[in-house]
């Protein structure tokens, strides 16, 4: 089985309109292992929704759209990473994280833990915006630090040449292109926004 890990620089950078992309673009399977916030459509279903890809139930479930350490704890529930080991799949599967690379999943561990653990090939998803130098560099650093393979950095948002190529040359990172932000989300749009991802690199690193 070949993983590959989609996480973000923070939470609404677009990673699930990519990890949606990717696992159409890659024939994968997709799964979202904790989703907090059940309110609205989670990203396990717009995922479905955008690529038609097999998609694999969460291990958790959790009603306080927060970091998932404080959603288990409002539901009265303890996550363990044991329940969290990368599940045996025909194929390629595309896995979503929740948030950025440092969020808590419990008190004593950040999704960080869980890649470190993993040793699969992790796409940065980071938006073009103000700010996000800062947020991929620390970003970047914490994943290599804990010995985990960065495929690259996807951008997400309007192209900012200069902000993306102080990235890739400060960070010495990989640029696997960029997704603009849609006006309209459907499955078509996506499929056709994934040209401007680099995804002979990825495959290659599956």
């Amino acid at each position: 089985m070949s993983t590959l890990v989609v996480t973000g620089t923070d939470t609404g950078v677009g990673k699930t309109v990519l990890s949606a992309g990717l696992a159409a673009a890659l024939g994968a399977s997709y799964w979202k292992p904790v989703q907090s916030g059940l309110e609205e459509a989670t990203d396990t279903e717009t995922v479905q929704a955008l690529s038609g890809a097999p998609i694999l139930p969460e291990a958790y479930r959790l009603n306080l759209p927060a970091s998932p350490h404080l959603s288990a704890e409002d539901m009265g529930v303890e996550i363990d990473l044991e329940r969290l080991t990368l599940p045996q799949v025909p194929g390629p599967l595309v896995v979503e994280g929740a948030g950025g690379v440092m969020v808590p999943l419990t008190r004593q561990h950040f999704f960080l833990d869980l890649f470190a653990r993993w040793q699969a090939p992790v796409v940065l998803a980071a938006r073009t915006a103000l700010g996000t130098i800062n947020h991929t560099a620390l970003s970047l650093r914490a994943l290599r630090g804990a010995g985990v393979d960065v495929v690259g950095v996807a951008f997400i948002g309007d192209a900012e040449p200069d902000v993306e190529q102080t990235i890739v040359e400060m960070c010495e990172t990989r640029h696997l292109g960029r997704l603009p932000i849609l006006d309209t989300v459907t499955r078509a749009n996506v499929a056709d926004a994934m040209a401007g991802v680099d995804l002979t690199t990825i495959r290659g690193a599956l």
